[in-house]
């Protein structure tokens, strides 16, 4: 993975466009483990099921993918280990390199071979030697001169043997002519990371659980540095009762975790409501019930991020369709917290958590800072939960002066525990208010890509973005509404592309089609077909393709 990194890194830096895709199993160690990247002249949003070059470390490999290669593709292995590539049924262009040979001799240790791929694989491919060790030099800034020194000379080794055997086989496709322009190279994870710091983050408090550990792990080092708290929590449970202490006393607070992490969230996720405290909740999704799937994408949480606990409160769902959208939803989440006195979720999954996509760098030069009604004075007869006609109250931290009480009764203005009937529906009126408001207010309208007037309208959310674009680029007879904005639900726009469309078509990564079910539960429209996928892959650009050719 950290040398298919690499790759992807010196293709965006050469000028290209990149999508990488990571697959491992849900063990400690062994296992197979693959990583796909697409490079292209233009961007790329997804993963493609055919391989047009394959680098086989063991025979596995061989036997795992070689139905994916294309009609000559490239099948780089190493030559001097048991690998059969007799069974390749279809034509290939074989490449054997000695990689665990040549990182012994250069790099006395047979664990650099990954390096001596990633040098053989770019001169395979037309990349530039120097540009590739420069690279490898920033990767490995943390080590000794020695290290990278070695891992260096096992680039050029692997560099130099292509060069001597392979010369007249070598594609052109790393263009060393291609313009060249800033791009980053980032997964969901990290856009998450940054846009919390962007926004200010101030205390975070998050358990490791795939797919949204990286969160952590891109935090952490970074307190000193931005001044915000990250706290190691023993669980779930721990983490976000921390999150809301800390938000309860002023801070911008955030958790990160999984469903099953957020299982045991919910008692905290309702406390949150009825006590009005502000919390961004990263929830990243993989394959259930139970412990499903780990290590694999799904879009199955969705009704139960709208829906757990008991009861009913206000809550804010937010789900990114790629890094960018990752970036900005996360920014904007801490802002709607904080307006709005509510638990904001936002909603990934496991293939957009964990795979790299490039972008121009992201700017935000009109976003600010709101952190609402808040009272950083003392104020006499101060009401913590005062009825307002927006059903915000104004919010106050402990140590200004001002009279506080918050539990997980229901309370009176004052936050005293209060059950008497017109108390609490005031107050229940009061908290659901703030949808309302959020709709009328803050809720953008969901895009709409491709012709307005298409015979076909693809309906889905999160990282199925990616695919459906690449899989209706140049289609007139198709367009896209995507949403991210799950609650408050944009019904009127939502009803009005719906409305016009000739054919719906619902695609998601669950087996209820659980959009397709709140689009009609808010608008009354249904989509004639559902296109679901929950084999624990993401959807492909091909079988998008394939499949809408069926329904033509």
């Amino acid at each position: 993975m950290s040398v298919g990194l690499l790759f992807s890194k010196f293709a965006t830096r050469a000028g290209h466009h990149i999508f990488d895709y990571i697959e491992y199993p849900s063990i400690i160690r062994g296992g197979h483990n693959v990583m796909q990247t697409t490079v292209a002249n233009f961007p790329v949003r997804s993963p493609l099921q055919t391989t047009d070059f394959l680098v086989a470390l063991n025979q596995e490999t061989i036997d795992l993918h070689q139905h994916e290669l294309t009609a000559g593709a490239g099948v780089v292995f190493d030559a001097e280990k048991k690998i059969d590539i007799k069974k390749i049924k279809q034509k290939i262009n074989a490449f054997p390199v000695p990689f665990n040979r040549l990182a012994v001799e250069v790099g006395g240790l047979e664990v650099m071979r990954n390096t001596v791929v990633l040098g053989a694989i770019v001169a395979l491919l037309g990349g530039d030697a120097e540009d590739l060790k420069e690279l490898v030099a920033e990767q490995f800034a943390n080590k000794s001169e020695t290290i990278i020194a070695k891992n260096k000379a096992c680039c050029q080794a692997g560099y130099d043997y292509v060069q001597e055997h392979y010369q007249d086989q070598i594609i052109e496709i790393i263009d060393p002519e291609q313009q060249k322009s800033p791009q980053i190279v980032v997964t969901a994870n990290e856009a998450v990371a940054l846009g919390a710091l962007a926004a200010g983050l101030q205390f975070a408090s998050i358990y490791p659980m795939t797919p949204t550990s990286n969160i952590l792990h891109i935090l952490a080092p970074l307190q000193p540095r931005y001044g915000f708290i990250y706290l190691q929590p023993e669980d779930e449970i721990s983490a976000i009762h921390q999150a809301l202490g800390a938000a309860w006393a002023g801070a911008r607070a955030m958790v990160a975790t999984s469903g099953g992490g957020f299982c045991l969230m919910t008692e905290a996720y309702g406390l949150a409501g009825m006590t009005e405290t502000p919390l961004v909740i990263i929830e990243g999704m993989r394959g259930g019930p139970a412990t499903g799937l780990p290590t694999w994408t799904a879009q199955g949480d969705l009704r139960f991020v709208l829906h757990a606990h008991q009861g009913d409160f206000p809550r804010i769902v937010l789900a990114p369709g790629d890094a960018e959208e990752a970036f900005h939803l996360t920014m904007q989440a801490f802002n709607l917290a904080e307006k709005y006195q509510t638990p904001v979720v936002v909603l990934l999954d496991k293939h957009l958590c964990e795979s790299h996509q490039s972008f121009s760098p992201f700017v935000y030069p009109d976003f600010s800072v709101d952190r609402g009604k808040m009272v950083w004075e003392q104020q006499e007869n101060y009401c913590r939960y005062a009825l307002t006609d927006d059903g915000i109250s104004p919010r106050t931290v402990p140590g200004v002066g001002n009279h506080l009480l918050a539990n997980s009764d229901e309370h009176d203005e004052f936050g005293y525990s209060n059950e008497d009937s017109q108390n609490r529906q005031q107050q229940m009126d009061k908290r659901m208010r703030k949808l309302e408001i959020c709709a009328e207010n803050d809720l953008p309208e969901p895009t709409l890509y491709g012709p307005a007037a298409a015979e076909i309208t693809l309906v889905s959310w999160g990282s199925n973005k990616g695919a459906i674009l690449d899989a209706i680029a140049g289609r007139e007879r198709v367009n896209f509404l995507h949403l991210n904005w799950l609650s408050p639900f944009p019904v009127a726009a939502v009803r009005r592309v719906l409305e016009k469309a000739k054919l719906i078509v619902n695609l998601e990564a669950n087996y209820s089609a659980q959009l397709a079910g709140l689009i009609k539960e808010q608008t009354g429209i249904a989509s004639q077909h559902n296109f679901l996928k929950y084999d624990g892959r993401p959807f492909y650009p091909e079988e998008i393709v394939e499949y809408l050719e069926k329904i033509k």
